[in-house]
């Protein structure tokens, strides 16, 4: 007479519970066309209210205005690593003369306003003209583009 191999009679409980912080969020990191359509996605009302609002503390902006800032612009990228975040925007300054448009540098936390036939440094010298242009609220500078943004979010792309 054959036995079973298995037996059908034993029922085993298995409890299964998963905690949200256990669960690790394995991001995926953009590259190639995923990172390019997403760099020229329209940007939030809140993200440019942010950078416009530079000139409003004067000449020399406060260590809290530059954090929040850094902040705002987090938001408005999450999905990017930070060695893909722009290297720095640049804007028509309003402050009147002889500033006509000032930086902002990630990496190092600096706005500075230059003045008329001042050069910027190498990276964003490229975008400087550009931020004159009267259709950009800034500028973005990247690595290997600038990214034109107008007043309602619209971006304009430039290679090289």
């Amino acid at each position: 007479m054959r036995r079973p191999l298995i037996n059908t009679n034993t029922s085993q409980k298995i409890n299964v519970s998963i905690s949200p912080s256990k669960v690790s969020s394995n991001k995926v990191e953009l590259t190639g066309l995923a990172l390019d359509k997403r760099l020229r996605q329209k940007r939030s009302k809140e993200y440019i209210n942010g950078i416009t609002k530079l000139d409003a503390g004067g000449v020399i902006c406060s260590h809290s205005d530059i954090e929040e800032l850094k902040q705002t612009i987090q938001n408005e990228f999450p999905d990017l690593s930070p060695s893909q975040y722009l290297i720095g925007i640049i804007s028509k300054c309003y402050l009147g003369k002889p500033y006509v448009v000032h930086t902002l540098d990630l990496n190092l936390d600096i706005v500075k306003h230059y003045e008329k036939g001042e050069s910027l440094p190498a990276s964003m010298d490229r975008g400087k003209g550009l931020a004159l242009h009267p259709r950009y609220e800034f500028i973005e500078v990247y690595n290997d583009s600038l990214r034109a943004v107008s007043e309602n979010g619209d971006v304009a792309v430039i290679k090289g």
